[in-house]
């Protein structure tokens, strides 16, 4: 599904290059459950706003379910972000002054899906979230746990192939963050290809693949059998 070929991303800072990758080369299959570690600044970030499509590299190729996106113009981008990819982040990104239901239809206003069918795939989205009963409370009504799963509904209505989560429990609590891991989970275990960018090494344990950035390369790679 994600096939990367010597990607680098170099950022200006002043009269400075920083060199967030450095000739990275990467695969993942479209049913894997990839972790992402690495210190702050190690490119982690930068790694996963490229594969979501929110960035270009600087230099090399990516291919996305076979497709060259790194020459793709603003408005392919989109659309490959609208259909194929879904985000979930540590802040949650709701719209406070929205219902559950309306944060997570979103995504379909955007894509010009009529009203009838938005409120339906959204009110299905929350079900597959244990939600459907919390559709009309706005998120100052919820708990975090809660907020999270509003989120990852919204991330998911539009039926993306490919989840990428970063630092998803960061602002939860233990038992919350545990919860929402189990629910990205079962996702995947349908089928959704699955990438956590993390800073909490028990949750990176729990892919079937580690993957460690340092100074934006990868230091390791490793299956959940083997051991560093």
């Amino acid at each position: 599904m994600i096939e990367l070929e010597g990607v680098s991303r170099i950022f200006e800072v002043g009269d400075s290059q920083v060199h967030a990758l450095r000739a990275l080369d990467l695969r993942i299959a479209a049913d894997e459950y990839v972790s992402i570690m690495g210190p702050s600044g190690s490119g982690k970030s930068t790694l996963l706003h490229i594969l979501g499509c929110l960035d270009r590299p600087s230099a090399g190729h990516y291919r996305l379910d076979g497709r060259p996106v790194d020459g793709l113009n603003e408005t392919e981008l989109a659309r490959v972000r609208r259909e194929t990819v879904g985000f979930v982040f540590q802040s949650f990104h709701l719209v406070p002054r929205l219902t559950a239901a309306q944060n997570v239809e979103l995504p379909l206003l955007f894509a010009g899906v009529e009203p009838k069918k938005r409120h339906h795939l959204a009110r299905e989205a929350l079900a597959r979230v244990g939600l459907q009963e919390r559709e009309r409370h706005r998120p100052d009504q919820l708990s975090g746990g809660e907020r999270q799963r509003v989120a990852i509904a919204r991330a998911i209505v539009m039926r993306p192939n490919l989840l990428l989560a970063d630092e998803p429990t960061g602002n939860l609590d233990t038992k919350s963050g545990t919860a929402i891991v189990e629910l990205l989970e079962e996702l995947n275990g349908r089928g959704l290809c699955l990438i956590v960018v993390t800073h909490d090494p028990q949750i990176a344990a729990r892919a079937r693949r580690r993957i460690r950035i340092v100074d934006g390369r990868v230091a390791s790679d490793l299956l959940a059998e083997e051991k560093e």
